[in-house]
């Protein structure tokens, strides 16, 4: 059962992290309380209109315009949250699928065979680690044994979809054991659906990495939320005063924030804080592959 820790509400309100939206947005509110803060003084004091005035009656716009604002924004952020969790269950799939094809070849390997063993206990994470730097595209050169297994070291010799050299290799060494007999027909499909799944789950994440939120959606909620909260002191100063000057502030960080996570989170592959630790991930599943499949 989870202890309820209050010194993580503290840490989540009162410190700023490097993630925080507020980092981001503070020249923005600057800048909102400083138009809020005119116009509340031209309202009041310049123009000296009264409560009476026409001008009070733009909250109603404001009121109706709200409600689709806040349908565009939720969409907004759960159609990036969906992209984030599809990520993340795909890289899940892919622990899966690493785990299960070095305890599949565990078992139809021969305990003697180290040379078969070192070969499956380098390329199957290696997938995963293939995969990391490619999504981060970044190609980058592994350390491997060039000397037992050269064709390893060139699959990553040029700048190529690592992945799909990765897969290749394992596909073709696989296909070497059944011509030789080392495994059978039956084990071979045995082997045959996490194989594939290599190349389905690495479809997946180009998928999601390739297809980002059209530009001209985000750039009108952008424009939407920023003319609704500049046009907000104008009505609102009449039943809040130059309280305007803290409110109008506060609501741009409320609406502009949702806008802010969106983005965050609609690439998980990145590297900001709220994306995925898809590094951690490969790392994992090496050293899982690696104790199963010991030499």
């Amino acid at each position: 059962m989870e202890i309820y820790n209050p010194k993580e509400w503290f840490k989540a309100v009162f410190f700023i992290h490097r993630s925080d939206t507020l980092r981001k947005l503070y020249p923005y509110l600057i800048l909102t309380a400083v138009l809020s803060a005119g116009i509340a003084y031209l309202e009041l004091e310049y123009f000296n209109l009264s409560a009476k005035s026409w001008v009070k009656n733009i909250t109603i716009v404001h009121n109706l315009l709200g409600f689709a604002l806040s349908l565009l924004l939720v969409f907004r952020t759960n159609t990036a949250y969906d992209r984030w969790w599809e990520a993340r269950k795909q890289w899940g799939s892919l622990t899966n699928v690493s785990r299960n094809l070095a305890l599949k070849f565990n078992a139809l390997l021969d305990e003697d065979d180290k040379a078969l063993r070192h070969f499956y206990r380098k390329a199957i994470p290696m997938y995963s680690q293939s995969l990391f730097a490619f999504l981060r595209s970044d190609y980058t050169t592994f350390m491997l044994d060039e000397n037992e297994h050269p064709e390893l070291g060139d699959a990553f010799s040029k700048k190529k979809h690592g992945p799909n050299q990765v897969a290749s290799l394992i596909f073709k060494k696989t296909n070497i054991l059944y011509k030789e007999q080392k495994i059978s027909g039956e084990q071979l499909l045995v082997v045959n659906n996490e194989l594939e799944g290599l190349t389905n789950i690495c479809g997946a994440c180009e998928r999601i990495k390739n297809t980002p939120i059209p530009h001209s959606y985000s750039a009108f909620i952008k424009k939407f939320i920023a003319v609704y909260v500049a046009t907000l002191p104008i009505g609102y100063v009449f039943s809040l005063g130059y309280f305007v000057i803290l409110a109008v502030p506060f609501i741009l960080y409320v609406l502009a924030s949702l806008e802010l996570i969106a983005e965050a989170i609609e690439d998980p592959f990145g590297t900001d804080y709220d994306d995925l630790p898809i590094e951690k991930m490969a790392e994992n599943m090496k050293k899982h592959v690696h104790e199963v499949l010991h030499p």
